[in-house]
């Protein structure tokens, strides 16, 4: 997660453009190059090469004038800043077809999100491994998070139980939630919930396109 002292300065529109950044100056690095500059990152991305050098100011990085960011020092930063340098451990509740895909994203972990395991109440899926990744049942999570300490809990459950199960991963310990279900479930103060809408991101692109 982001360094806190940080996170709380910067927009969140800024924030959700680093990654696009970070993704696009590891291409480069992949390709041997080793200076950047906001310009050509602007060209790329889509964003003003002014946006780029003000999202970057609230990251520890100087560029250098008329010369740009080397990109090694770019990458540490930006990976230190978004915090996929720490690895931080989560669950998954609800292991249908889009749990399971979760479970089998081994990407997931150069982003810093470990899956330790899933939990699900259906017994086609409880007590089998996916990606080499056991499945419990739902009822064991909070006596088996004493042990595993889990601190995100991805939440793909259907969204008549969202709230419910919402609740049990905070009994548990879980301290953010990651929701993928179109159900706006509510947390306590001090909770993370980040709201990951498939079926928004669908009904905005459906409604460009017919337009």
């Amino acid at each position: 997660m982001p360094d806190p002292i940080h996170s709380a300065k910067i927009p969140e529109p800024a924030l959700r453009r680093l990654p696009w950044y970070l993704s696009y100056v590891k291409l480069l690095k992949s390709q041997g190059e080793t200076i950047v500059s906001s310009t050509r990152i602007a060209k790329k991305i889509d964003v003003s090469a002014s946006q780029i050098a003000k999202d970057l100011s609230y990251v520890d990085i100087n560029g250098k004038t008329r010369v740009g960011y080397e990109i090694n020092d770019l990458i540490n930063v930006l990976e230190a800043f978004l915090g996929f340098t720490n690895t931080h451990t989560a669950v998954v509740f609800g292991v249908g077809s889009l749990g399971a895909a979760l479970l089998s994203d081994s990407g997931l972990e150069q982003f810093g999100l470990k899956i330790i395991a899933g939990f699900d109440v259906k017994s086609s899926v409880v007590n089998h491994k996916i990606n080499d990744i056991p499945v419990f049942h739902s009822n064991e999570f909070i006596e088996r998070n004493k042990e595993m300490e889990a601190e995100i809990g991805v939440l793909t459950v259907p969204p008549g139980v969202a709230q419910e199960v919402s609740d049990y991963m905070i009994r548990g310990g879980i301290k953010a939630i990651w929701n993928f279900t179109p159900f706006r479930v509510r947390v306590p103060e001090g909770i993370v919930l980040q709201n990951t809408s498939l079926y928004a991101h669908l009904a905005v692109m459906f409604n460009r396109l017919n337009g």
